[in-house]
């Protein structure tokens, strides 16, 4: 269907030639077909004009002073403004080679000169038809990605929720597991002790009312060692004690950590929250056979009571640790990490290596694997919570899509590409907060979450 029997505004035409006979012939032409004509007697007036009210489609000639139409071609496509604009050239060069130039620089047609004017009008419709088609695909386009990204961010979501729910059942059930025969045998350590302690008063009073006991007496307890059995009871008993108590500790972490019966938003301590959460990963941090231990390096701010939804962020801290982890893991089995292009000696003199504030061990080959927590109040009434490693770092490509969901920069079955996912939409969506990252290739990353004191009523 023709352009002038649909019912839009009117199109507005810029006409860019030097001889203006032609700019009137042209000027006239199209105005009676009902499109709004502009006119330039050279290209930098058209660039101008250009930048004033953006045309719908430009006919541009080719032989003009200073600048041709193939130079002001490629200043509009180098434009991002203008770069879409359609540019048929009308020109009366019409040799193939010019043809081609014109196509190469971006033009989008080419009209010989002496041209028809149904010709004209003809084209500009064309072109401005597919234009009016292309954006249309771009706008659908647009809306199947928003599509697509709502659906993610669902699918997220909902891998989130079903997974706090597991995690809730999974700890309430160990805590109750574990608490029972925890509680029995820590009940039963205090009769225990006693026990022993009555056993020894009484082996010691028989050495002394029978000094010299028996042949038979005295070998067994030279074979079993009984003045080293005596005084290393206690020690056991203690470190039952410790044992019990260090279990007892887990378990109320890992009920702290899932907090599975607060679902509501609350005030918490945020660095008891850190806390237990370094308490789930102590397996992870020990040493291990390709590596020393992971230092942890706390240098934690004086913070209020943070209302937020405990569990869920709890979630975000466990997330960034163990990624700070496999970051220190991948950095010592490729070797290319920590030190940057510093040499051993540099490292130990200047002390910068990592992310610039962990220290070095001069004793070791390697700097030490550190993780460092930094939490402090912002100027703009913001708790800040900073997780830095002293890994191999992010490359710049791929900072962009860290958060993006189902992205991993893990080897295959080593991550699902949702923990980074959802600790953006935990922090941004849930918490109205930002979560960033700052990194470079052999200078380590940092991870860093910014939440309100106080969450606004929902």
């Amino acid at each position: 269907m023709p352009l002038n029997q649909i019912n839009y505004h009117k199109k507005n035409i810029l006409v860019v030639d030097d001889t203006p006979d032609n700019l009137r012939l042209l000027s006239a032409m199209l105005t009676t077909q009902g499109f709004e004509v502009r006119k330039a007697l050279n290209g930098k007036m058209a660039l101008t004009a250009c930048q004033m009210v953006l045309p719908d489609v430009i006919l541009l000639d080719i032989n003009m002073p200073d600048m041709d139409g193939y130079q002001v071609c490629q200043k509009l496509k180098a434009d991002e403004k203008t770069c879409e604009v359609p540019v048929i050239f009308i020109s009366a060069l019409d040799d193939v080679v010019d043809k081609v130039k014109a196509f190469g620089v971006g033009g989008v047609d080419y009209i010989a000169k002496p041209f028809h004017g149904a010709e004209v009008v003809s084209r500009i419709e064309n072109q401005i038809n597919l234009r009016l088609l292309q954006v249309k695909l771009q706008e659908k386009n647009f809306l199947l990605q928003q599509a697509l990204d709502n659906l993610k961010a669902s699918q997220v979501q909902q891998i989130q929720n079903e997974k706090m729910v597991a995690l809730g059942q999974l700890v309430a059930g160990l805590a109750h597991e574990i608490n029972n025969p925890i509680s029995f045998i820590y009940g039963n350590l205090q009769y225990a002790g006693q026990y022993v302690k009555d056993l020894v008063n009484l082996i010691e009073a028989y050495q002394q009312e029978y000094p010299k006991a028996t042949p038979k007496i005295q070998q067994i307890a030279k074979d079993i060692d009984l003045n080293f059995i005596i005084k290393d009871l206690q020690n056991l008993i203690g470190a039952m004690y410790r044992g019990s108590d260090r279990i007892q500790e887990i378990v109320l972490a890992l009920q702290r950590f899932s907090r599975h019966d607060e679902a509501e938003m609350k005030q918490v301590n945020i660095h008891e929250d850190i806390e237990n959460t370094l308490v789930m990963l102590q397996h992870r941090l020990r040493e291990t056979a390709d590596r020393p231990a992971i230092i942890i390096v706390k240098d934690y701010g004086n913070l209020p009571l943070v209302t937020c939804y405990a569990s869920e962020l709890n979630q975000v801290f466990m997330h960034l640790l163990n990624n700070a982890i496999d970051a220190i893991e991948e950095g010592v089995g490729s070797r290319e990490w920590g030190m940057g292009n510093l040499s051993l000696e540099e490292g130990v003199r200047s002390g910068e290596w990592g992310m610039g504030n962990l220290s070095f061990n001069p004793y070791s080959l390697l700097p030490t694997p550190q993780i460092r927590i930094h939490t402090e109040v912002t100027e703009l009434n913001m708790v800040k919570i900073a997780i830095a490693d002293n890994g191999p770092g992010i490359e710049e490509s791929l900072r962009s899509r860290l958060f993006d969901p189902f992205f991993t920069t893990k080897p295959v079955g080593k991550g699902s590409g949702l923990g980074l996912s959802i600790s953006y939409q935990i922090i941004v969506q849930k918490h109205q907060g930002n979560i960033t990252c700052t990194s470079s290739v052999g200078q380590g990353a940092e991870f860093v979450i910014e939440i309100p004191i106080k969450q606004q009523e929902h």
